[in-house]
């Protein structure tokens, strides 16, 4: 594998895309309630958001296209569907959200103004930073994360070299799978799907055409990522369990970061803070619009599609950037339980290789996730008890994870089938 100066730079990116503010509020809020089982929250923590998306763009080094090209062998109809609703949920959830935790963190502790005004300036330099779309990797790659990595560390280091009060008892259950959900929140195996189509077209937009160089490119920039994904997360949870003697329970998140952030770097703390959340914002709100954008562009042929998409999506963040973290937050829950088991089933199908990749396989696997996905997901939106009775009776259900055990018979029984009548579409 070659780590090429062109793979560096597309890393870089890649972990800048991919650790945005949600993904910076959530490790030390896991690591203090996890306490001393911090390292089995982490596990599960890092399996959903560094795992997966390094598989999800594995699989688009492979196919070399964009989202669409994941579920097209199940019906192009389906695909279109899907990609519509992940870049709706993407527009109007994750981006908006990274201009919440901006306000929350980055402005309201120094100026008095309202969440309505930090979201119009935010998505306003948005709309500057992506309209030219050939500059977006290198001006992420090359500045934006650098500057992301050094506050990064910074926080981290200092705090092993800290002095706390001895941690209280974990009150955590099941901390793996515990600590698997909430790496959900991160957004990054959708992100991977999303992304991922970004660093294909600009990778060729730098006049790479060679499949096997775009392939080694991509592979090798996504393993630069997770290293720096997995040294971050891990860091940061353990920096979250270290102080969870030191702050009340009922801490929230952005105020635990902050918390942190002041035992760590003293003076300097909000400050830093400030840049360091701003940035991680930034790049996250580029990343979703440019690929949101990239894929209107490919499916509607017309010159300014691109900016006409770009346009949209920073108005939809400006209205929905206004609401609180927390808010955003509980409106994506249902969403993510629907969506996510999905997403982790199309990406693990594409890393297979092409004998467990049919139409038929992937038709069976896809309809089995969906419909035992279906009652983790409604069961947060109704109020009534129906969905409680059903998943009593899939088998783990009650750790949301009905899907799984449907998935795999599916994924079989359809090799076993098409084994059986010859088929090999």
């Amino acid at each position: 594998m070659k780590f090429t100066k062109e793979a560096l730079v597309v890393g870089f990116a890649l972990f800048a895309m991919f650790f945005g503010a949600g993904n910076l509020i959530l490790p030390p809020f896991l690591g203090f309630f996890a306490g001393s089982q911090w390292y089995l929250v982490a596990l599960g923590f890092v399996i959903s958001a560094v795992g997966l998306p390094l598989l999800g763009i594995i699989a688009h080094a492979r196919l070399q296209g964009g989202m669409f090209n994941f579920a097209e062998k199940i019906s192009p109809v389906f695909s279109l569907l899907f990609c519509i609703l992940i870049y709706i949920i993407s527009v109007a959830l994750p981006a908006p959200r990274t201009a919440a935790v901006t306000h929350e963190i980055a402005v309201q502790p120094f100026f008095d103004v309202s969440p309505l005004t930090t979201s119009i300036i935010y998505f306003l330099l948005v709309f500057v930073f992506v309209i030219k779309r050939s500059t977006v990797i290198n001006n992420i790659g090359k500045f934006l994360t650098p500057a992301i990595l050094l506050l990064l560390l910074s926080i981290i280091i200092s705090g092993f070299f800290s002095e706390y009060k001895p941690m209280v008892k974990p009150v955590t259950k099941l901390p793996v799978l515990y600590g698997f959900f909430e790496g959900y929140q991160t957004f990054d195996a959708i992100a991977a799907l999303v992304v991922g189509g970004v660093i294909i077209i600009s990778v060729k937009l730098k006049g790479y055409t060679s499949g096997v160089e775009i392939r080694q490119i991509i592979i090798s920039s996504a393993i630069l990522a997770a290293l720096g994904l997995l040294l971050v997360y891990g860091g940061l949870i353990y920096n979250g369990a270290m102080v969870n003697s030191e702050f009340p329970a009922d801490i929230t998140r952005t105020q635990l970061l902050s918390g942190i952030s002041h035992l760590n770097l003293g003076s300097m703390a909000e400050i830093s803070l400030a840049i360091l959340v701003a940035l991680a914002c930034f790049t996250t709100a580029v990343s979703i619009i440019t690929g949101t954008a990239d894929f209107m562009a490919e499916r509607i042929h017309k010159t300014y599609t691109y900016q006409t998409t770009v346009t949209i999506a920073c108005i939809l963040g400006i209205v929905m950037g206004a609401f609180s973290v927390n808010t955003i937050i509980e409106i994506a829950l249902p969403v993510l339980m629907l969506i996510y088991p999905l997403t982790i089933v199309l990406i693990l199908l594409n890393v297979m290789p092409a004998k467990f990749r049919t139409k038929l396989v992937m038709r069976a696997t896809v309809i089995a996730t969906i419909i035992f996905s279906l009652p983790d997901a409604l069961k947060y939106v109704l109020t009534t008890e129906l969905f409680g009775d059903v998943q009593k009776w899939i088998p783990l259900s009650i750790y949301g994870l009905g899907w799984v055990i449907p998935a795999v018979l599916a994924f079989v029984i359809g090799i076993l089938w098409q084994n059986r009548v010859g088929r090999k579409t």
